[in-house]
């Protein structure tokens, strides 16, 4: 079976996002960032070469296959902010109609700019994916 490509690296997450071109998401990136640490107080680490990833959990899909994946994440892309964010804890579906212009697949939510969006509300929803997460 092949090895997940999305693993945990020593990469420092700070060379990362000043590595980002446009300032913008550079600047989103940064206030992502702080916000995840508040969230999960914990240290974020890189996952891959660029997702920004909180803690991690472990997976084993009914195919057998299993691996490890950060528990809270999100990557500054060059399109759009990508939150790694699911819809599967009470109140996601009301969290998600107040959170502003964005776009939803379904573990991810994509974002333009964070001036699109309530900043409380994209709190509370990693906040409670993040919850989930941990307990699944």
């Amino acid at each position: 079976m092949s090895e997940n490509k999305t693993q945990a690296t020593s990469a420092s997450v700070d060379d990362f996002i000043l590595s980002v071109e446009n300032s913008r998401r550079q600047k989103d990136a940064l206030a992502a960032l702080d916000l995840y640490k508040k969230v999960t107080k914990l240290t974020p680490i890189m996952w891959g070469p660029s997702i920004i990833g909180f803690g991690s959990y472990h997976y084993v899909l009914d195919s057998g296959r299993e691996g490890d994946m950060p528990a809270a994440a999100f990557s500054p892309r060059k399109s759009n902010m990508t939150f790694y964010l699911g819809d599967s804890f009470k109140g996601a579906k009301n969290l998600y109609a107040r959170l502003g212009k964005h776009r939803k697949s379904t573990a991810c939510v994509y974002i333009n700019k964070l001036d699109d969006v309530d900043l409380e509300v994209l709190k509370e929803i990693i906040a409670l994916d993040f919850a989930h997460s941990n307990q699944s």
